[in-house]
């Protein structure tokens, strides 16, 4: 017997149950009941018996529980794919478990230590790591563990990413801290906005695709400039590189520290000069407006910088731009300005302090750091103000001008890739927008020790690492230009980037070419968690073993795992 699903025109197909027969070669069949109104569980359930299977009643099978699982699949499988494992040590160990652990928690979902040990028993990561028992005392040894192997693990990623004659990314950045404890935590300049918090500075060094191979950490007082000989040192002496380009800004590569890499010769370096040294070249008659009429880039010469390349840029676009900032900026300082000269005005009968006035104008020149465009007389009982228009021009003369300065000679480095390996320090402004942002967390920093900020800041440099290949993975799934990485190697440097145009598709149809929906990185990992791991039991004793049944995949999580079984990686 056998039930078979007959198309009936335009009514719903009928559900026969069936018997058949062979007579002389030939298949015979009746219908012995016509099924069509039974429920459809009652019919598939009679289908399970007619092929011999035993079914179990529906009340004796339970779900104890349903845990995420499809993130930490995903998460481990690729930490796993790019050798993490064995970076941190090629010997299986607790320590080595309990900071993988701390790592994909870190991406699935960032938070404190304490915090650690309650997340990961909401998804199955605790299970596959064989973590269940730990406590945070044996996450803080972990930690110390992880910092004592900091070096060696860095020397593996550095041999596996940087090569002689490459470039190196190189860029600080800072996060606030919550306490005052710590060694570390000073008072500087604070990038996060937090005023009256102490900061913790630390500085990234990348291949020069972005992928982070390094992080030294400083304290809070310590100015960008001076974290760079540490980075010498390491590039020489741990990594064992000679001939490394470094590329940095030109608040990390000044003069001094250009100096110093002199020491070196088989050290070079890309970086920018300031807005006082363009000016100066200006004044030399070393740039000229002249130099841009035919096309936006010009190489010169300069004694003041000896054996350097100057590769001059211009940018309309960019002008404008700063040219619209600069007059908002002067009008909102305008009018601040004329509320002050308004209330000196209508204090006749008690005036203002010549102090009082310079403490209220400091603040509104201050605030929008506009100051020396702007002549004023304070008085007693006084104020006068106007514009500086000479500095005003002398600024707006500059707008759209930056100067690319290299030590490498031009048969090995063209100007536009001068200019294009100077903008690649974007990719370690992503790696600090992902490590302070909602991906990684890395702030608020609340450890109390120097050894646990250390290792702390490194620990969440390794989530970043495996971030970064998944990234890559999962392009097709995600809004980013997948044709991007090609394009800067052959567009025009100096215009402004633009999307391709698969990328305009992704974003204006919010479908990937399979016709998936376009995630977020966020949102891709919160979607892969509804991929979940069932703890089910057959019957009611306590005995019974358990069975482990995953939900089946959609088609975005399909995709998504395929891509990272698919992904290439550069192994040691």
């Amino acid at each position: 017997m056998y039930i078979e699903k007959v198309p009936n025109r335009n009514s719903p197909p009928a559900i026969l149950l069936r018997e058949s027969w062979r007579e002389g070669g030939k298949v015979c069949k009746r219908t012995v009941a016509n099924l069509t109104h039974w429920d459809p569980h009652i019919v598939e359930g009679l289908r399970q018996m007619l092929k011999g299977k035993k079914l179990v009643p529906l009340e004796v099978f339970r779900i104890e529980r349903s845990l995420p699982h499809g993130a930490v699949q995903a998460v481990l499988h690729m930490l796993r794919k790019i050798g993490l494992e064995d970076l941190l040590d090629p010997r299986k160990c607790r320590e080595r478990d309990l900071v993988v652990g701390m790592i994909a928690e870190r991406l699935l979902h960032p938070a404190s230590k304490l915090a650690v040990i309650r997340n990961w028993h909401t998804t199955t990561l605790a299970q596959e790591m064989g973590v269940e028992q730990a406590d945070e005392d044996e996450l803080y040894e972990a930690l110390d563990w992880l910092l004592r192997r900091q070096e060696k693990i860095e020397r593996k990623l550095a041999r596996r990413h940087l090569v002689e004659g490459g470039r190196a990314l190189y860029d600080v950045s800072s996060s606030y801290y919550e306490g005052s404890h710590c060694p570390l935590a000073k008072f500087g300049y604070n990038r996060d906005g937090k005023k009256g918090k102490p900061i913790i500075v630390y500085g990234v060094l990348a291949d020069e695709r972005g992928c982070p191979v390094s992080v030294r950490v400083y304290p809070g007082n310590t100015g960008d400039p001076s974290t760079v000989p540490d980075q010498v040192e390491k590039i020489r002496e741990s990594y064992g590189l000679s001939r490394v380009v470094l590329v940095g800004d030109r608040g990390m590569l000044t003069q001094t520290q250009i100096e110093k890499l002199k020491e070196h010769p088989g050290l070079g370096w890309i970086s920018t000069l300031k807005s006082s040294a363009i000016r100066a070249l200006v004044n030399q008659g070393a740039i000229q407006m002249s130099l841009f009429d035919e096309t936006n880039l010009a190489e010169i010469a300069s004694p003041d910088y000896p054996g350097e390349r100057l590769v001059v840029c211009y940018n309309p676009l960019l002008a404008d731009e700063r040219g619209h900032k600069r007059e908002d900026l002067l009008q909102s300082s305008e009018d601040l300005l004329e509320r002050i000269e308004q209330e000196v005005l209508r204090r006749r009968r008690t005036p203002l302090s010549a102090e009082k006035i310079g403490l209220k104008v400091g603040k509104v020149l201050n605030r929008y750091k506009v100051g020396k465009h702007f002549a004023r007389r304070i008085e007693e009982g006084r104020f006068e103000w106007n514009r500086n228009e000479e500095s005003i021009r002398e600024e707006a003369g500059l707008d759209g001008i930056y100067v690319i300065r290299t030590s490498q000679p031009k048969e090995e480095l063209s100007p536009e890739d001068a200019v294009r390996d100077y903008k690649k320090l974007s990719q370690v402004e992503r790696a600090f927008r992902c490590l302070k942002g909602e991906d990684l967390h890395i702030r608020p920093i609340f450890h109390r020790t120097d050894p646990r900020v250390r290792a702390h800041i490194f620990l969440c440099l390794l989530a970043y690492y495996v971030e970064w290949h998944l990234r890559r993975a999962w392009a097709p799934l995600l809004f980013a230009d997948e044709e991007l990485e090609g394009e800067r190697a052959t567009r025009d440097p100096l215009r402004p980037a633009e999307p391709s145009a698969s990328a305009r598709r992704k974003k204006s149809l919010r479908r990937t070419e399979d016709g998936l929906p376009v995630h977020s990185f966020r949102s891709l990992l919160n979607d892969l968690s509804t991929l979940s791991r069932n703890t089910c039991r057959f019957g009611e004793h306590p005995d019974t073993p358990n069975l482990f049944l995953l939900t089946d995949p959609t088609p975005l999580q399909s995709k998504a795992l395929q891509l990272l079984h698919a992904y290439p990686v550069r192994r040691l």
